[in-house]
């Protein structure tokens, strides 16, 4: 694989015979640094705020209906807006758009930890969702456009991909250890740092994006992606709580399914869709999009019912729950960097078909392994599924942001996380359901895994039909 491990971004920084050596090195990691810490942030603050919730909630004299959307408001605005932020970031600019969410991102941070009262943190919050989703559309687009070629592409992918894992499975640990020691206002205000850092590097590192302004932001469509999300979101929130037959439920399904067919029908008579159909018709885009929906389903359903399980039936801290939890995130990193390395010999199909084959032997193991196994046994069952989930991420990405034309890169990006964001919060929902129906916790849990063996089994036979043996040469350029 010789050479500079990652290829030159385009554009900032030094260029010529200086970039052959160790500074060459360091030089073509920034943009990568720079693009994960953003996205980092993002998916840490949708975990890492759990089990500061209770303190807060006493802090601030937060009602229960407060205390949910101090938690929920922050997803539901983070996964509704993700398409007007790939949109916007077409349209304007990658890396401006990415840096306006960081700034975004950032100072509504702070807000949220200088919050004076329940009211503005949830206000605060709403906000920081809104930063969020200018982040990450563009994160994949500027690796896409920082990294041209595929081998390098790939690991930067993969080691995209694998932050969300670590930085998910991350929260509830970080969180733990910052509530316990120095305050729950420092689950915001670690952010500030890191915002700071990741709005340096991109200045100083990522290349200016190309403006499109014949790209139009399609109102309508971007209006009703919005409500499908947030309906979606919030009617499998109030799943967990209420049941899934509960009428408010089932309408908040019903208008969001009707949302997306308004969606289907104003992108067919848009002169410039948000993301053309014939795109959308694409089984490569389309399929590998539904597979990163189940894998977040299975790998996120997993670690909210094993942390509600270690806490609330085994009795552990939410410090010592992160630390159960931690085999499943040490297996994130390496997996994307071997995935990174392999994908220029075997292509993405089989690294894709391989991850979610071991995710599925993993929670299947965990389900079988009995009502109230001993954690030894969970470990390994653990390791399969953080290693098989982020092995196979790396593919799923390089396939999706292949499958397009440079001018949607952060339209397409925008679609893959938005169905991951909805696998997320379906699996969430679905375990928090399956925990509360009065069977028991080891029946529900069992349930829950034995459900994401499935959806991983499922996403291996989709990648095997949707996802090409090999990759084009220019990556969807």
């Amino acid at each position: 694989m010789g050479g500079v491990p990652f290829a030159k971004p385009a554009g900032g920084g030094a260029s010529g015979a200086s970039e052959a050596g160790p500074a060459g090195a360091r030089r073509s990691m920034a943009p990568l640094l720079a693009v994960c810490a953003g996205y980092f942030m993002v998916i840490l603050d949708v975990t890492i705020i759990n089990v500061a919730v209770p303190v807060v909630g006493r802090d601030l004299a937060a009602s229960l209906t407060g205390i949910q959307w101090i938690t929920d408001g922050y997803t539901m605005v983070f996964a509704g807006f993700l398409m007007t932020g790939g949109a916007l970031g077409d349209r304007l600019g990658n890396r401006r758009v990415f840096c306006s969410g960081v700034v975004v991102f950032t100072v509504s941070s702070a807000a949220c930890a200088f919050a004076p009262s329940a009211a503005f943190l949830v206000v605060a919050r709403l906000v920081e969702g809104l930063g969020a989703a200018l982040i990450v559309p563009g994160s994949l687009a500027l690796l896409q456009a920082a990294y041209p070629e595929p081998a390098a592409r790939s690991r930067a992918f993969g080691l995209w991909g694998s932050m969300a894992g670590i930085a998910a499975s991350a929260g509830p640990l970080l969180g733990g250890l910052l509530v316990s020691t120095v305050g729950w206002r420092w689950v915001f205000l670690i952010n500030l740092p890191v915002g700071v850092a990741c709005l340096i590097l991109t200045s100083r590192y990522v290349a200016l994006s190309p403006r499109r302004a014949d790209r139009a932001l399609d109102g309508p469509a971007q209006c009703a992606v919005v409500a499908a999300v947030a309906l979606l979101t919030a009617a499998l929130n109030e799943a967990g709580r209420r049941g899934w037959t509960d009428p408010a439920v089932l309408a908040g399904l019903g208008l969001a399914v009707l949302a997306v067919v308004a969606f289907l029908v104003r992108e067919r008579l848009a002169r410039s869709p948000a993301l053309p159909l014939p795109l959308l018709r694409s089984r490569t885009l389309s399929g590998a999009a539904v597979v990163g929906l189940l894998f977040n389903f299975g790998f996120y359903g997993m670690v909210f019912t094993a942390s509600l399980s270690f806490q609330h039936e085994r009795g552990f801290s939410a410090l010592r729950t992160g630390l159960a939890l931690f085999p499943a995130v040490a297996m994130t990193m390496f997996a994307s960097v071997l995935s990174g390395r392999l994908s220029r010999r075997t292509g993405d199909r089989p690294l894709v078909v391989t991850g979610m084959l071991l995710g599925a032997l993993g929670l299947g193991g965990w389900a079988a392994a009995g009502s109230d196994p001993a954690y030894g046994l969970l470990v390994a069952p653990m390791m399969a599924t953080g290693f098989g989930t982020s092995f196979a991420l790396t593919g799923s990405t390089a396939t999706v942001m292949g499958a397009v034309p440079p001018s949607y890169a952060g339209a397409a990006s925008a679609l893959f996380n938005t169905t991951r964001q909805i696998g997320s919060a379906t699996g969430v929902a679905l375990g928090g359901s399956l925990l509360a129906t009065g069977t028991g916790y080891g029946t529900g849990l069992r349930t829950s895994m034995a459900v994401g063996a499935l959806a991983y089994l499922g996403a291996a036979l989709l990648a095997w039909r949707c996802v090409p043996a090999t990759r084009a040469a220019k990556g969807g350029a």
